[in-house]
């Protein structure tokens, strides 16, 4: 597998997101519109696109939320690039831009109804906090932290 650090201007970052909100828009519902409004992917600097033979099979980003934390955000592994551990690649590199940056800490949102998700990041040391920001309020929503060393 190849990774590549890149911007939102990158066409496969963005065909992956375009298939990422494909599938969520199926497993939120009606509460799709709510995080969408929260996910655009315009001036993102710090992205990463995971290749395998060549082909774009996943994705994640980061962005700065405030001056010790950076979010992540847009991970998606296409349904070829599953069972491979392509998500914990993609996040253990978004970790390492992370504190080559000089932030001590991901944060980051995700459904409840994404157990996918929410294993992965469990299994990669993210633990349960305090809902934050706009999603303080949403039922749905579950927020992880992981300092980094």
């Amino acid at each position: 597998m190849e990774i590549l650090r890149t911007d939102s201007e990158n066409p496969d970052f963005q065909k992956l997101v375009s298939q990422l909100d494909a599938e969520l828009a199926v497993i939120d519902g009606d509460d799709h519109d709510f995080y969408h409004q929260y996910n655009g992917i315009a001036m993102i600097k710090h992205a990463v696109v995971i290749f395998h033979h060549g082909e774009p099979i996943g994705c994640g980003a980061i962005k700065e939320y405030d001056a010790e934390s950076m979010e992540v955000k847009r991970m998606y592994v296409s349904p070829e690039g599953r069972s491979k551990g392509t998500g914990t690649i993609i996040l253990k590199e978004l970790e390492t831009w992370t504190l080559e940056l000089g932030y001590r800490k991901c944060i980051l949102e995700t459904g409840k109804r994404q157990q996918d998700a929410v294993a992965l990041y469990t299994k990669n040391g993210y633990v349960l906090i305090s809902n934050y920001g706009q999603y303080a309020e949403v039922e749905n929503s579950v927020c992880f932290e992981k300092y980094l060393f």
